[in-house]
């Protein structure tokens, strides 16, 4: 199996002939994550979903979806496909898996934007990921192509979804000072395109200690509220050994953002108490999340719809 770092950096060299090896979005070096599955869906299997101009759901909630949950269905049946099924389960807000060179999943921003907006959805966040490589002009020149591209997709947040911080080898003092300073100079570039620019956990910023401290409680203190949030990952939070509910108390400010994430399907496993969860989320004023399913019971694509019908059909979900 991979790990989440080295998926990104072989993503980044697939892309090519129009076709896009999607990028991370949230597994972690010291867990198994995957069955693979390489299904393909007929569009009448969703016939009972569609109401409204371009076959998505006119749902009243928001519901938002990491397409980093259909990876494999991206590979075999292309991003087109992917997104009008989701739409016709119910989601309307779209966090991204897959930029490269200016591009989404391929496509020109504003091609990419068209098709999503054409099925009643949003963009609003995108994982993409570049990590320190000594060269910090080259670095932050990789991000204002990245921040124009973005900004061209409409998207709200740019989200880096690992760092060697989450794991234990890379979890040291010079490492974190010298992290937290990449993320607030990023931060700085994104918020002159009014973008939000954000780091994703896993469960090794909680594992990793560093004097006693969590990396998490240390990237916290370290980073530049202005210019850096977090995009909570709850099950990562949990199976770190910590409460994300705690979590969201003790830093009502800077988290904003949700993973929302389970074993498998959300409602299946009950392993998070998303009741507690989303009780919480609103209290801080959090407005977006995103589903994200990792490992499957049944498809992909069975397990991110069992997932939609549950949350639409969960009475603490607005």
């Amino acid at each position: 199996m991979q790990s989440r770092r080295n998926f990104i950096k072989q993503a980044s060299m697939l892309m090519a002939g129009g076709v896009a090896a999607p990028l991370l979005s949230s597994c972690v070096v010291t867990h198994v994550h995957t069955h693979t599955h390489t299904h393909s869906v007929n569009l009448s299997d969703f016939s009972g979903y569609l109401s409204g101009s371009g076959g998505a759901v006119k749902s009243a909630k928001y519901l938002g979806l990491q397409l980093y949950s259909l990876r494999d269905m991206v590979n075999d049946e292309g991003i087109e496909k992917v997104l009008q099924v989701v739409a016709k389960m119910g989601y309307n807000s779209l966090e991204t898996a897959n930029y490269n060179n200016g591009k989404f999943y391929g496509k020109n921003p504003a091609e990419f934007k068209k098709m999503v907006d054409d099925l009643g959805m949003k963009l609003t966040s995108s994982h993409l990921s570049r990590e320190l490589t000594g060269n910090r002009t080259a670095d932050m020149a990789w991000w204002n192509q990245a921040v124009e591209a973005h900004s061209a997709a409409g998207m709200k947040y740019m989200i880096m979804p690992s760092s060697p911080l989450n794991s234990q080898g890379g979890a040291t003092r010079e490492n974190l000072e010298n992290y937290c300073d990449y993320f607030n100079e990023i931060g700085k570039v994104t918020s002159t395109a009014s973008i939000q620019f954000g780091y994703h956990n896993h469960d090794g910023e909680f594992k990793n200690k560093i004097d006693g401290v969590s990396v998490f409680d240390l990237m916290i203190q370290k980073t530049s509220p202005p210019h850096v949030f977090f995009e909570l990952d709850v099950y990562w939070v949990k199976m770190g050994g910590f409460d994300p509910v705690d979590c969201m108390k003790k830093n009502p400010s800077r988290i904003k953002v949700l993973h929302i994430k389970d074993e498998k399907a959300i409602g299946v496993h009950n392993v998070v108490d998303f009741r507690a969860i989303f009780n919480q989320a609103y209290a801080n004023g959090i407005k977006d999340w995103y589903v994200e399913v990792e490992q499957y019971d049944g498809t992909p694509e069975e397990d991110v719809k069992k997932s939609a019908d549950y949350l639409l059909g969960a009475d603490f979900v607005k």
